[in-house]
């Protein structure tokens, strides 16, 4: 150990000198860029209609991969990707909100499989994410976590973006770090979540550069775009006007060329066949073809919004100096094209997760058509729109067994990694590959311990042998898919796949595991999925069916779970749940609170009872709202006079007035719902009570069943985010006194309706 010296200066002090932590030299930046719900057929830079300059400037760079391949949906994809695991190993086997007991579909990723960035930030990486993080259980989403499964807690040293499967584009609930913070305008004066999370990344990288530049970093740069909803800035609007009156077909025609064109597929490649279930532009009511029109003229500028957002961050690296030596990533899209939208698309897509797609008319959305994309609308395309996004594949997003569901263009740009430019890559790859190329690419071993704890194997393999041999041979040669029991297994150039449902039917009754029709297509002549060799050749067939079989049981594949809107119940689901009982007191300056971690108020009895103290003022704003314009409650002041509105998805706003004044002094303010019951999404009966006494009733005829919003929160004093009423505006929500407390409380005489495959949303809102 040497001497210890008394004195610091005493000549025999030594100490050898503190060696900042670095990874071995020549360890890149890296700059991992994944967009949500992009089908392989989306970008120009892979022949579609959306121009995207900056990943065609990457793909004339670097490389285009053709055969790159996702889980089919986004929170599985995202866990595969920041831990080169199968989704199912990491117990993402659905998204969060669907998650149940089973290992592999628990949403909680085991400590034996360390993230990306945890092992990156350990060997001497600085590391950042912005934008989605859909991987957080959803009963730890609360202001006070726990935040071990947080993007902090998976080795991201800051975040900047949101927690869920979506956002409003112009009011979303963003958190930096774990605090949750709000936008620093409005979208009146031009905000959009985009523009900001973008800022936000060329701030960081330029400080990190500043501060840290001979320290790499890695970026997950994650935006929630393309995902529903599909909104833009109002000077993007028009960029695509009266591009695609010519159908969804037209456009898959055109796309197709443009493909063989490029050379993203080979020339003797087939355009699969649209199935029955898709309808033809044809089949569709003319009076509704300039809604369907502009529904894809809205989703083709917001793509390439986010790509001229991408090209930013781009260009900042360019400017600081260090594109040359970054390894990006640019991945168009965590599955394919989203054909969650109903056949017709929809104005509120809270209408489809909701099972209430019925309640919107063709001609409630004609009439709105020059809302689409703005802050008024949540807007969604139709699913021929998603099937010509997915070019030239079969079938859409949630559809693992076929490749529109799975096959996402992958960009790579290195240049000082690899000498290829503007070339295609074939070689099969899967988004668990990510995580060994990047290691490999920076010089490290996948590590056998992360804080004491055993790893398991990465299952992905490194990309980077392709990345100069163009012909080099496959070496991932096997893997599965599976995504709501849509089930498939590629082997060697062999896939035989089944389907067992549809994203747009969640109602529809599915057949038995065993009765679903398998396919096989022998993918080094078949490009596309378009000839099913299972009835020619049944061995082979059966020989993969066994390996399937053989994978899934490897990766926590089963229990195979085809239960849907019911496993939205956490009863059902057999998942944690954050609030228990039958009441809950929130607390003045409480806010954004995700509908997770708030008392369920729906298809039950329920009061709502604040403490408020009146000043001087004449009593304004909201008291506590849950949700946002789109769907969701409040209860506040208006004039001096207490009000509560429930808002029906936008639809329809019912509102109650009390008939007496909100005087100076201390309040305590109730609003009893009694729920008329025989089902979900019933109305209820509405009494306002003020210091004991009834001020007013009301009727609301109908409510939502499952969900308010995917990020909207429940707020005191203030509604953050889109206004639940009209009566009040976001700017000038804050409730003019005090909220002391609010208590929320199930009724006594309230059965919670567990959802049965008899018992479905389609049921309950058919009255409608």
């Amino acid at each position: 150990m040497g001497v210890t010296t008394y004195d610091a200066k005493d000549p025999d002090t030594s100490f050898p000198p503190i060696e900042p932590l670095r990874p071995p030299p020549g360890a890149p930046n890296v700059l991992v860029i994944l967009l949500d719900d992009v089908g392989f057929g989306a970008s120009s830079a892979f022949g579609g209609p959306s121009s995207n300059p900056a990943a065609e400037r990457l793909a004339a760079g670097g490389l285009r991969f053709t055969r790159f391949h996702t889980t089919a949906l986004c929170s599985p994809t995202r866990a595969a990707l920041l831990t080169g695991r199968n989704h199912h190993s990491v117990a993402m086997g659905g998204i969060t909100e669907i998650a149940t007991s089973a290992p592999g579909y628990t949403s909680v990723r085991p400590d034996d499989c360390a993230p990306l960035a945890e092992v990156l930030k350990l060997n001497g990486y600085s590391t950042a994410q912005f934008g989605k993080c859909h991987e957080v259980p959803v009963w730890e989403t609360s202001p006070v976590g726990p935040f071990y499964r947080w993007p902090t807690g998976w080795g991201f040293e800051y975040f900047y973006g949101f927690i869920g499967g979506e956002t409003n584009q112009f009011y979303p609930a963003i958190y930096e770090g774990t605090k949750a913070v709000e936008p620093g305008k409005l979208p009146a004066a031009g905000y959009h979540f985009t523009e900001d999370m973008t800022d936000r990344a060329i701030s960081w990288i330029r400080e990190q550069q500043a501060l840290m530049g001979g320290k790499p970093f890695f970026i997950y740069f994650a935006p929630g775009a393309t995902h529903a909803p599909h909104q833009v800035p109002a000077d993007w609007l028009d960029r695509y006007r009266g591009r695609f009156g010519a159908g969804w077909d037209a456009l898959r025609e055109e796309t197709f060329a443009r493909q063989k064109e490029l050379g993203v597929i080979p020339p003797e490649a087939e355009l699969t066949a649209r199935h029955q279930e898709i309808p033809a532009w044809e089949d569709m009511d003319e009076a509704l073809r300039p809604v369907l029109a502009r529904q894809m003229e809205i989703y083709a500028a917001f793509l390439a919004h986010t790509d001229y957002h991408v090209g930013r961050l781009i260009d900042a690296l360019e400017h600081l100096g260090v594109l040359e030596d970054t390894l990006v990533y640019y991945i168009l899209g965590d599955n394919g094209a989203s054909a969650e939208g109903t056949p017709n698309g929809t104005f509120n897509e809270l209408l489809v997760l909701n099972g209430a797609a019925a309640l919107e008319t063709p001609e409630m959305m004609a009439a709105r058509i020059d809302e689409f994309g703005t802050p008024n609308a949540y807007n969604h395309y139709a699913v021929s729109w998603a099937h010509a996004m997915c070019t030239p594949y079969q079938w859409t997003k949630q559809i693992a067994s076929h490749l529109g569901g799975t096959r996402n263009p992958a960009i790579v740009h290195w240049p000082n990694g690899f000498t290829a430019r503007g070339q295609m890559r074939s070689q099969f790859h899967h988004v668990i590959d990510v995580a060994p190329t990047v290691l490999e690419a920076a010089g490290l071993p996948a590590p056998d311990f992360v804080h004491g704890i055993q790893q398991r194997p990465l299952e992905g393999v490194s990309m980077r042998y392709c990345f100069d041999e163009p012909a080099a041979a496959d070496r991932h040669e096997t893997q599965y898919f599976e995504m709501l029991c849509n089930r498939g297994i590629y082997h060697k150039g062999w896939m035989a796949v089944t389907r067992h449902g549809i994203p747009w039917d969640v109602t529809a009754e599915l057949p038995a595991f065993d009765d679903d029709t398998w396919e096989l297509y022998d993918l080094t002549t078949d490009w596309t999925q378009a000839r099913d060799l299972a009835a020619q050749m049944p061995g082979k067939l059966r020989q993969l069916q066994r390996q399937f079989l053989i994978e899934a049981a490897k990766y926590n594949v089963f229990p195979l779970d085809d239960r849907r809107i019911e496993r939205l119940n956490s009863d059902l689901a057999g998942r944690p749940v954050l609030v228990t009982g039958r009441t809950q007191t929130l607390y003045q300056n409480m806010g954004r609170l995700p509908e997770n971690t708030v008392l369920n108020l729906k298809n039950k009895s329920h009061a709502v009872t604040a403490e408020i103290v009146v000043g001087d003022r004449p009593a304004s704003g909201v008291i506590i709202a849950q949700g946002g314009a789109f769907g969701g409650w409040a209860l506040y002041a208006k004039d001096g006079a207490p009000r509560y509105c429930y808002n029906l998805f936008g639809l329809h706003r019912h509102t109650i007035t009390g008939d007496a004044p909100l005087n100076p002094g201390t309040h305590l303010l109730r609003m009893e719902f009694s729920y008329d019951g025989g089902g979900l999404g019933k109305g209820g009966t509405v009494l306002l009570d003020l210091d004991g006494t009834k001020i007013g009733d009301g009727r609301v005829e109908a409510t939502i069943p499952m969900i308010f919003s995917a990020d909207e929160t429940t707020d005191l004093a203030k509604d953050n985010g889109s206004a639940v009423s009209d009566d009040y505006t976001p700017e000038n929500s804050t409730f003019t006194g005090t909220v002391n407390w609010v208590k929320l409380d199930i009724g006594e005489d309230s059965q919670d309706h567990l959802i049965t495959p008899q018992d479905r949303i389609r049921a309950a809102i058919t009255r409608q």
